[in-house]
C-alpha cells in the first residue's frame, strides 16, 4: 500500500498498557533514524538511557495516543499531560507528579515520536489536534513543552514560540540542548482531509477509544 495513502487511513486511538512494548520499540527507532544530523549518536543512546522512554502515567490517564496503521503497526505515539512532569519516562520518574491548575498552569505536551518509515506524513500534526483539543475540554488555556532539536520544527509548524533554550545534563555526563516551547491551547485545529474514513476529518480528531 502507498505510504500516504496507508498514513490516512490510520486510526489515532487512546494507548493502551499492552501497547507499552511497541511504543518503547517505537521511540528508540524514532530516536536513532530521525535525530541524525541533530545529537550525536552517544548523544542519542544517552537519552534513550536517562530521558527518552514511555511514561505509563499517561496512559493510565488516557492522555496518551497512538496512531495505528490498517495492518496493526504503530506509525507515532505522543499525548499531552495534566501533570507536572515535562518530560521523561517511567525509568526516570521519582516520586509524586502532581496535577497542574488549568487556571493557571499549562498542560504539557509530551513524547511524540515518529516511526521513520511515516515521517512528514502529517501524524504529528494529527496527534497535536487531538492533544490540543482535549486540552481544551479540560480547561488549559496554554500548552508547554520541551523539544528536541529534531522535534522543534514540527513544534514551530504548530504555532509553538521559543521560551527558552537550555541543556539537559544526563547521568553519563551527556549534554544534550534542548528548548522550552509554549503556546495558548485552540479548540479546533486543521489536521487535513480524511479520504480513507478511519482519521480525523478536516477540523475534527478522530481519537477512537483504547
Amino acid at each position: 500500500m502507498d505510504r500516504h495513502v496507508a498514513s490516512c487511513e490510520a486510526g489515532l486511538r487512546i494507548a493502551r498498557m499492552d501497547d507499552l512494548p511497541r511504543i518503547e520499540s517505537l521511540i528508540a527507532r524514532s530516536a536513532r533514524q530521525l535525530s541524525a544530523g541533530y545529537y550525536s549518536p552517544a548523544q542519542v543512546e544517552s537519552l534513550l538511557r536517562h530521558c527518552f522512554g514511555a511514561d505509563s502515567q499517561l496512559i493510565r490517564d488516557a492522555t496518551y495516543y497512538v496512531v495505528e496503521t490498517p495492518d496493526g503497526t504503530l506509525a507515532a505515539v505522543g499525548g499531552w499531560s495534566r501533570r507536572r512532569t515535562l518530560y521523561g519516562a517511567d525509568h526516570t520518574k521519582s516520586g509524586a507528579d502532581p496535577a497542574l491548575d488549568p487556571a493557571c498552569e499549562p498542560a504539557r505536551i509530551r513524547a511524540f515520536f515518529v516511526d521513520p518509515r511515516w515521517a512528514r506524513q502529517g501524524l504529528g500534526r494529527r496527534l497535536f489536534a487531538a492533544c490540543a483539543a482535549a486540552a481544551h475540554a479540560a480547561g488549559f488555556q496554554t500548552l508547554a513543552l520541551v523539544a528536541t532539536l529534531p522535534g522543534e520544527p514540527l513544534y514551530r509548524a504548530l504555532g509553538f514560540e521559543l521560551t527558552e533554550r537550555f541543556t539537559l545534563r544526563l547521568p553519563d555526563g551527556a549534554v544534550i540542548p534542548v528548548a522550552h516551547m509554549s503556546r495558548m491551547v485552540e479548540p479546533a485545529v486543521p489536521v487535513g482531509p480524511n479520504p480513507g474514513g478511519r482519521g480525523p476529518g478536516r477540523h475534527g480528531h478522530g481519537v477512537r477509544p483504547a
